[in-house]
């Protein structure tokens, strides 16, 4: 009798932070949030300027989230991880990381966001991407539908090695995309945006990831029975 797959763990949280100037404020927000919920990643989102005052946003942020064992993701900026302290960057589109990975191979993440196709997805996975990202806004604020990015996540967990990741615009969407069997949740807005407090939002999103780990698991269950 052959012996059952392992039953995959529940995905992770991947925080994104809004787009900023001044780190201080988040710095105090991240150190309460980083010790409510299993955070896995902290993708920094920074406002243009010099490279040096870029550098030094990386930097005050990168020591928060390091101290409570998460990953710092930069978005884009591949040139500046190493100098920030960062570890890895998130390039947005195909063409970008390739651009980046000789910069942050093998040392620093390189995860990808804004593919659009089946084909860009598999294109990242094999040059070399840590994860991808399915159904983050484009520059227009467009985004598929969230049962297109569900069957999305659904088809790379089934097929391929690297982790995938789920950008979640509400509970539900966070629960779907974690019975669609994502690696991680990405959520932004979402916690940023509520009205009750982040700490509060945040525990709701971890909520529904557990309920549609769950429906993934009696579904993996059906399915070998």
């Amino acid at each position: 009798m052959a012996a059952k797959p392992p039953a995959p763990p529940a995905p992770r949280l991947y925080l994104s932070t809004p787009v900023i100037e001044d780190p201080a404020a988040l710095v105090g927000t991240l150190s309460a949030l980083l010790g409510k919920a299993d955070i896995a990643a902290v993708l920094l989102r920074l406002a243009p300027s010099d490279p040096r005052s870029l550098t030094t946003r990386i930097k005050a942020v990168a020591q928060v989230v390091q101290n409570a064992d998460a990953a710092l993701l930069v978005e884009g900026h591949a040139d500046l991880v190493a100098r920030g302290g960062a570890d890895g960057a998130h390039l947005p589109g195909l063409a970008p990381m390739q651009e980046a990975l000789p910069s942050l191979k093998p040392d620093w993440i390189a995860g990808c966001g804004g593919l659009t196709t089946r084909h860009h997805a598999m294109s990242a996975g094999e040059a070399g991407a840590d994860y991808v990202l399915f159904g983050e806004p484009d520059a227009k604020g467009q985004r598929p539908s969230a049962d297109a990015i569900a069957e999305r996540l659904e088809w790379w967990a089934e097929l391929f090695e690297p982790p995938c990741v789920g950008y979640a615009a509400s509970l539900e969407e966070a629960e779907q995309f974690a019975a669609a069997g994502a690696d991680f949740v990405l959520v932004g807005d979402l916690i940023w945006n509520d009205k009750r407090g982040t700490a509060a939002a945040l525990v709701d999103v971890e909520q529904a990831i557990k309920q549609g780990h769950a429906a993934l698991l009696e579904r993996l269950k059906a399915a070998q029975d």
